[in-house]
């Protein structure tokens, strides 16, 4: 007998609550932020207004589903199973928080606060919650956009995926020392001493790395198969070199860096927390991810 399907529900901890469990109180908050200029008031609205959001799109869950939530904190332990919907109720950096965990379930963005952020990925509204969780679910009517990850392979197996890009480098973001070549074997590689490597996709081309200088590339569309990079801050000595900043990646090529710090680490979206630890002498290879993340259009 098949599982029913599962909604879960993707939320992160608000501003507010992260102020309480600093300060204490409401009162307490308030008044830190005060003494700065600041008002407790639009925090705490935006709190609500996420806490309604994830409220409504629970009851909207059809009535033979099952249903789990799940905070952004434990995703790195939680078991998503294939007959999943996963909803995210938040804002887009949630979906790509979420995307490294998933293998190909059907992910539905919802916004909470429409209006304060782009949107590209948290697309729909709380009050769509059912007409979109009943496409989405046994015999999809829904159309699914398959959107570019990257993956980072390290030499003993470890492994990380991201949405929007991936970092390659120290965790103070301080010079790395590394060589940088193409996998094949192409190019001879590069020592380099820079702030690090990010390789991104199409949906994360036009954040992090385009600010960094990966703006001198085209950028990819979200679901092109392709992946660009970019050497940040490369510094030119006797023993470095500085002629390979920037590149494309499509089909089987891959990025290689060969360590030669003491510690580098790569980490996907943001979530330095969970990160691929690399020693001198190891490698990693970034390049297309096979698997993609499936959001609902």
């Amino acid at each position: 007998m098949s599982l029913a399907p599962r909604a879960v529900l993707v939320h992160r901890t608000s501003e507010y609550e992260e102020l309480l469990a600093r300060h204490g109180t409401h009162g307490q908050a308030a008044f830190y932020l005060s003494s700065r200029g600041r008002s407790l008031d639009e925090v705490a609205a935006r709190h609500h207004r996420a806490l309604r959001a994830l409220t409504e799109v629970a009851a909207a869950v059809p009535m033979s589903w099952r249903q789990a939530r799940v905070e952004r904190a434990d995703l790195d332990r939680f078991l998503f199973g294939p007959e999943d919907v996963v909803v995210v109720v938040g804002a887009d950096g949630l979906v790509a928080n979420t995307a490294k965990y998933l293998t190909g379930q059907v992910v539905v963005g919802i916004d909470t606060d429409p209006g304060r952020g782009l949107g590209v990925l948290v697309r729909h509204r709380p009050g769509d919650a059912g007409a979109l969780l009943r496409a989405a679910g046994p015999g999809r009517t829904a159309r699914v956009d398959e959107l570019t990850m990257v993956e980072a392979v390290a030499d003993d197996t470890q492994r990380l995926l991201a949405l929007n890009e991936i970092y390659l480098g120290r965790p103070d973001h301080q010079t790395s020392r590394y060589r940088l070549g193409p996998d094949d074997g192409t190019a001879p590689a590069e020592a380099q001493a820079s702030s690090g490597v990010l390789i991104g996709t199409g949906t994360g081309a036009t954040g992090w790395l385009r600010s960094l200088g990966g703006g001198a590339l085209p950028a990819p569309s979200p679901t092109d198969p392709v992946l660009v990079w970019c050497v940040r801050e490369a510094w030119p000595s006797p023993t470095t070199g500085t002629s390979r900043l920037t590149g494309v990646l499509t089909g089987s090529h891959r990025l290689r860096l060969t360590v030669e710090s003491e510690r580098l680490v790569a980490f996907g979206d943001g979530m330095e927390g969970d990160a691929l630890e690399l020693t001198w002498g190891q490698t990693v290879r970034v390049g297309l991810a096979e698997v993609a993340l499936r959001l609902l259009a």
